[in-house]
């Protein structure tokens, strides 16, 4: 494999980890430019940067050299307080942080994140192309669906299953200042479901 296939290869998987360039220069040590000029094939990393890349991917050095890219582990095993922190949908400013459980396996049908909420501004509904389920772990939360007169209260233990195209959203539970739970996103199919 030359440079060019492992510049390539290591946006690939960047990318199919929903990692940022910024993610991935913070995570090795190195600056966003460099990451990025990796990237576009424009520096040549050497063998000791190249392996602080493939660790901040949580990749083994050999996947950059393997001639079948597609080619990705059966299973990975991970811890629910090992999650990689991603920023989505301007988040923080809502009091809500993600954290992705299965970054690591390639080609993956889902999207486990545990997300964490704190007070925050009040948000606008959402819709996801995707089916999600969600568990509750921790706190109290308002989950409100379609509009403000649909609320449903969720404590501890409570699951909800959210078919793809449902405006919905969350607000902590008055009184509640912490909730954490953990949702699985679907990969949306061809065709629709």
């Amino acid at each position: 494999m030359n440079l060019l296939e492992i510049s390539q290869t290591i946006r690939q998987v960047r990318l199919a980890q929903n990692m940022t360039v910024e993610q991935l220069a913070k995570k090795s040590g190195f600056s966003k430019g460099f990451i990025s000029q990796v990237e576009n094939f424009r520096q040549s990393p050497s063998l000791k940067a190249l392996i602080r890349i493939t660790e901040a991917l949580g990749i083994p050095m050999s996947a950059l050299f393997d001639g079948d890219r597609d080619q990705t582990p059966a299973y990975t095993f991970g811890r629910i307080d090992d999650g990689e922190e991603l920023q989505r949908d301007e988040g923080e400013k809502y009091g809500i942080r993600y954290f992705a459980l299965a970054y690591q396996q390639i080609g993956r049908k889902m999207d486990p994140f545990v997300i964490e909420y704190t007070p925050g501004e009040p948000r606008d509904f959402k819709s996801h192309d995707t089916e999600e389920f969600f568990l509750l772990l921790e706190g109290e939360l308002d989950y409100i669906i379609y509009d403000d007169e649909h609320r449903h209260r969720m404590k501890k233990h409570d699951t909800l299953y959210l078919k793809s195209g449902i405006p919905h959203r969350v607000e902590l539970a008055p009184g509640c200042r912490y909730a954490k739970g953990l949702v699985i996103y679907t990969e949306l199919e061809v065709g629709g479901r």
